[in-house]
């Protein structure tokens, strides 16, 4: 077996399944990885074919990073060692590289489509179904499209939303640490951070005078939070959980409890009534839901 195929076998027991060649020639190269959505090039690997070969490779979907060499680091020489550390660092440097100007380019696409997309219908099937107003939506044809901004209030993203409430974020753009601006702004107290934009949208309805913000997904609640922590250190934060009962894990609670921990914010969950069905899992849900029993609990 060559040095190729014995860096693709080591990928494949990571999760990295590629059909593509690999190209031993030390810059990186982005790959489909099995499993993704077709025509994604979510996976990446660097390998050097030397006097001792090694390599790096990943999933940026996944959140995948791992480091192979053919000799144990037992087993090298100092000059060896050196040089592994030196060619990791070179592939560490091309993967931020190539991500950072991916995001770039995202960014620039997403503040044109942002620019040109107009006023939200308030008739939207999706703000009918959720029973919310636009809040920061705009829209472009049938689609809802949300800004996923940082700090300085630069759009590195969009979230698009159609009539059937299928979700899909811009291809390249930059989610981690970023969030959707739903209402108020940070200098406003407190600071409610929730998954959904829709959850985000109930939580701003009921609180007109907080900030509310939304993380896209549970993942993103943490590096949201803290960094909100980082620019508003005496800033009250609640973190609004998802609480997916039905759901292996609780993910919603799971994750959110964790970024309240090392954020240092509240914690707020759905409070659900006794008949309310294990399929409601945030407050938008809970909200509907009382909202079309309130007769019959009346």
């Amino acid at each position: 077996m060559n040095i190729t195929e014995i860096f693709r076998e080591k990928m494949a027991c990571d999760g990295i399944v590629t059909k593509e060649p690999i190209i031993s020639d030390g810059e990186l190269h982005r790959i489909h990885v099995e499993g993704d959505k077709a025509g994604s090039r979510n996976g990446w690997y660097v390998l050097y074919a030397d006097r001792v070969p090694s390599g790096a490779f990943g999933s940026w979907k996944a959140d995948i990073s791992k480091r192979w060499c053919i000799k144990s680091h037992i087993r090298m020489t100092r000059n060896e060692w050196l040089e592994y550390r030196r060619k990791m660092e070179d592939a560490h440097h091309q993967r931020k590289q190539a991500k950072a100007y991916e995001h770039e380019c995202a960014g620039k696409r997403a503040r044109g489509i942002w620019r040109y997309s107009h006023v939200a219908n308030l008739n939207h099937p999706y703000f009918v179904k959720k029973a919310v107003s636009p809040f920061s939506a705009r829209q472009r044809g049938d689609v809802l499209v949300l800004p996923i901004m940082d700090f300085q209030n630069i759009i590195w993203s969009l979230q698009f939303i159609d009539a059937n409430g299928s979700k899909f974020l811009l291809s390249g753009g930059a989610k981690k640490s970023n969030f959707i601006p739903v209402n108020g702004t940070l200098d406003s107290n407190p600071i409610l951070i929730c998954e959904g934009w829709a959850t985000g949208a109930t939580l701003a309805t009921d609180n007109p005078f907080s900030c509310v913000i939304a993380a896209i997904d549970a993942n993103n609640l943490e590096p949201v939070a803290s960094k909100i922590r980082l620019y508003k250190p005496r800033s009250k934060i609640i973190i609004c959980a998802d609480d997916d009962r039905m759901t292996q894990g609780n993910p919603g609670q799971t994750k959110a409890r964790q970024a309240a921990i090392v954020s240092g914010a509240l914690l707020s969950s759905p409070q659900w009534p006794i008949n309310a069905p294990e399929s409601l899992t945030d407050f938008n849900d809970l909200s509907c839901w009382l909202e079309s029993n309130k007769e019959v609990l009346a």
